[in-house]
């Protein structure tokens, strides 16, 4: 026989079953990346090209959205603009053109240091104290193994706000609101049980023979899980790391009701970066931008607000004139008109 023989794979998929499967990944990974890349976009246009219908895909870049993260701005008079010296940066120049001035840093550096040394720091520990526990439950007989894991586990099946009062009432007994260690032991006990039974499960797979195998060279325990485990079970550790530096990093609930300034996070500063009129939608897209926000590379307190927020409260109604509109507008009431008594505290019902 002269034809030369092709051997075929039922196993190996073919050809084009490979560039199938390829295509659908890349068109997945596009599909996911696109939302991160059009914030990332979004963080260097201008207010006009944000919100501009249909949305500009090629814009001028500009770094306003930056420059109103970074600093805090008081509206000014045209008058007085022109009454100050020349700008002296090109940052004060862009101020200036919307007749503005900048009345110091804003408190986004340090609210962003806040979320590394909170997040690492839990994260650091909850994997620590998971490994150790992991481990044990992995290679020791522990009584009531079963129930404790259980138990273990059950910790995070209660929403935050079930607990927020009662640890609201704790810390501020033990005097740990708004402060760092106090955000990082919590958020290390609700990633303890994350990290449990993840590591467990790594720890699992390592068979039991390399550290019996340890032991007979004259390893203690310690030694073996040192030199043995620890190596073998260091993508499961990054694995499980990554997953607590995410909640750390994102989670909303806890850090708004135990911080307001020395410890606040990002996430709850995020909200109150007031602008103009409102919420500054622009310097929030900045500050979530992959430029700004390592979470995206990786996986508020009223006082802290921007100096201009004084003229928002200041055209915020009152309670009794809320109570009185609200009166005046259901029940047809008059000024004039005598009101029942109990009015006002059935209407806050």
């Amino acid at each position: 026989m002269t034809a030369k023989a092709s051997a075929h794979s039922i196993v190996e998929s073919s050809p084009r079953v490979k560039a199938f499967a390829g295509a659908i990944v890349i068109l997945y990974a596009v599909i996911t990346i696109v939302p991160l890349l059009w914030i990332g976009a979004t963080a260097f246009k201008s207010p006009s090209d944000s919100i501009a219908y249909p949305p500009k895909v090629l814009f001028e870049p500009s770094l306003e959205g930056y420059v109103n993260l970074f600093t805090m701005r008081s509206r000014q008079t045209p008058e007085f603009i022109a009454s100050l010296p020349p700008p002296s940066s090109w940052y004060e120049k862009l101020v200036r053109s919307q007749n503005m001035v900048i009345g110091g840093a804003s408190k986004v550096v340090p609210r962003f240091l806040n979320s590394l040394i909170i997040g690492f720091g839990s994260t650091f520990l909850a994997v620590f104290i998971g490994t150790l526990a992991a481990y044990a439950f992995s290679r020791f007989r522990v009584p009531f193994a079963d129930d404790l894991l259980f138990f273990i586990l059950s910790t995070r099946m209660m929403p935050p706000i079930a607990v927020a009062i009662p640890i609201y009432l704790m810390y501020r007994e033990l005097n740990l609101t708004d402060t760092h260690l106090g955000m990082i032991l919590l958020y290390t006990a609700v990633n303890a049980s994350l990290a449990v039974w993840l590591l467990k499960g790594f720890i699992d797979e390592i068979p039991r023979e390399y550290e019996e195998a340890a032991l007979v060279d004259g390893y203690t325990r310690l030694q073996a899980f040192r030199k043995v485990v620890l190596p073998q079970a260091v993508t499961g550790i990054a694995a499980t790391a990554i997953f607590c530096l995410i909640f750390s990093w994102n989670e909303y609930a806890f850090a708004v009701l135990l911080t307001s300034g020395t410890a606040q996070t990002m996430p709850p500063f995020i909200p109150f970066i007031i602008g103009e009129g409102g919420q500054d939608c622009f310097s929030s897209r900045s500050s979530s931008s992959p430029s700004c926000c390592a979470s995206i590379c990786c996986a508020g307190s009223p006082s802290e607000r921007c100096a201009n927020e004084h003229a928002t409260l200041d055209r915020t109604p009152s309670l009794d004139a809320l109570v009185s509109a609200r009166s005046l507008g259901k029940r047809g009431d008059s000024p004039d008109r005598p009101r029942h008594p109990h009015a006002d505290a059935i209407l806050l019902g």
